[in-house]
């Protein structure tokens, strides 16, 4: 009762105000002019309409502005979808790309083998410290067996030391129990290429009288039977001839980059049961 008594007056003239409205809105035709009362009654409720209107359009225009911000955050991690999946594309078509480089450069390698080889990717590696090997996707169901070359697009990787059905492990040519006789190709010196660990090499037997100079390319001369003659197995990095002994040490750098290795051929030549 206090807040009628209160609030009657301004209750009362509001809603006033607000039937005036609405019987001169539903009662003048849409071609007829306002008469005098209701041009007078338009006028005193000027200076109340006008603040109305200005706090209707400014909550529009908040209103707007929401949903202008809500789409825009919507177009945003839409946005983001779209980049992320176009940046996933670029990247498998890039890896697309290199992988076929590869596979043309391991195709070439194949084309100048002489003899039959089949292509297999590596799937494992154990590069402890007592041993360098690696797990291809090829085992005897393809013709693999133990003692076999395998190469690569750039050169000599090693040979097959333990073949199962579906898989073979490759003894790399850095292990210390590898060993391939090869050739300096400018001169022609011959020496036998040992592993020496962490994925380099060393050119042994090769006597201090021999020409052999750093940059020097070695190459597999094909004795013993394994490796086919002429294949690439490094350069010479360092050449040290002592003061007693009848050898020199030469140090070797792998044609092949092992630790990146995806792709080799397996000649099917030779190995043993």
């Amino acid at each position: 009762m206090d807040f009628l008594k209160k609030y009657m007056y301004p209750l009362f003239t509001g809603i006033a105000i607000f039937a005036a409205l609405l019987v001169f809105s539903l009662n003048i035709p849409n071609n007829r002019e306002a008469n005098i009362i209701e041009r007078t009654v338009f006028s005193a409720l000027s200076p109340l309409l006008l603040p109305a209107s200005w706090v209707s359009g400014f909550v529009k225009d908040i209103w707007d502005n929401y949903i202008l911000l809500v789409d825009t955050n919507s177009e945003n991690k839409q946005l983001r979808e779209d980049i992320r999946s176009l940046n996933l594309r670029v990247l498998e078509g890039n890896e697309a790309v290199q992988a076929k480089q590869r596979l043309e450069r391991l195709l070439d390698m194949k084309t100048s083998v002489k003899v039959p080889t089949i292509a297999a990717t590596v799937i494992g590696e154990d590069v402890t410290s007592w041993f360098r090997t690696l797990i291809i996707d090829h085992g005897s169901s393809s013709g693999i067996r133990e003692g076999m070359a395998v190469v690569s697009a750039d050169g000599v990787v090693g040979q097959t030391v333990k073949v199962s059905s579906s898989t073979a492990r490759v003894l790399l040519l850095t292990d210390h129990a590898s060993g391939i006789a090869a050739t300096i190709q400018r001169s022609r010196a011959r020496g036998v290429v040992k592993g020496k660990g962490e994925m380099l090499c060393a050119l042994e037997f090769t006597t201090r009288e021999e020409d052999v100079k750093v940059g020097d390319t070695v190459i597999t001369s094909g004795i013993g039977g394994i490796f086919l003659k002429g294949l690439p197995i490094g350069e010479v990095t360092m050449v040290k001839r002592g003061e007693y002994g009848i050898f020199q040490t030469v140090s070797i750098r792998p044609a092949v980059n092992l630790p990146h290795l995806e792709e080799v051929l397996v000649v099917l030549r030779g190995g043993y049961e």
